[in-house]
């Protein structure tokens, strides 16, 4: 005698996290082809939808610190897809731009994830996947969500403190950074590439690569 499957979760919040998870994984599997992170992704697109925009507000965006958002760009610019430029109304400031090359491969993207989006939902019709779509946005917006920017960007701080730093020290290094952002305008730093797993969830850097970043800041 067969035994019986006991049915899972079918409620629409675990089913959207498995969705969810799911889609992730996909997406870092396509994108990754292009050489790039779903982190990565988010940024380039922040960055084309408002160009010359300072890292300063990326971080206020995703939520993030700003030494964190240096480290993201480092990794475009060492990839030769982002560029910074003297701010033309803050010299405090880098404006970030898309290099030729950060264009090509945003074209490449958006045809990536045309193909993405129709591949999660093939067992809907247009009309039916346009209410979906209307209804999740619902949803997000009811959640607070800010819209086109992954909550994931948002774990970062939690994983550091798990790592062991201190609410206390997070704070600190969030103002440091803030203050490097406005202050610094010609102070070198080393390049890091920027690492993210799973879900589009960007892991946060470690070893040298943080002091790497932190001199960047200075340089935002």
């Amino acid at each position: 005698m067969s035994e019986r499957r006991q049915p899972g979760p079918r409620g629409v919040a675990f089913l959207l996290a498995q969705l969810g998870a799911h889609a992730s994984e996909r997406f870092s599997q396509r994108v990754e082809a292009l050489g790039l992170t779903p982190p990565d992704v988010g940024l380039l697109r922040m960055i084309a939808g408002q160009p010359g925009r300072s890292q300063q507000s990326l971080s206020v965006d995703l939520g993030v610190v700003p030494s964190r958002v240096v480290v993201l760009v480092d990794s475009l610019d060492h990839k030769g897809l982002v560029e910074r430029r003297p701010s033309e109304t803050d010299r405090r400031h880098h404006a970030l731009h898309l290099t030729a090359g950060g264009e090509q491969v945003l074209m490449e993207m958006r045809s990536v994830a045309s193909v993405h989006d129709d591949e999660i939902c093939a067992a809907l019709d247009p009309e039916e996947r346009s209410v979906l779509t209307s209804l999740l946005q619902r949803i997000a917006d009811e959640q607070g969500l800010v819209p086109g920017v992954h909550p994931g960007y948002r774990q970062l701080g939690t994983r550091r403190k798990s790592s062991g730093q201190r609410p206390a020290e997070g704070a600190a290094a969030a103002a440091n950074a803030g203050k490097d952002e406005d202050a610094g305008a010609n102070v070198g730093g080393a390049r890091q590439a920027s690492h993210a797993g799973g879900a589009g969830q960007p892991s946060p850097g470690g070893g040298k690569g943080g002091a790497a970043g932190a001199k960047r800041g200075a340089n935002a």
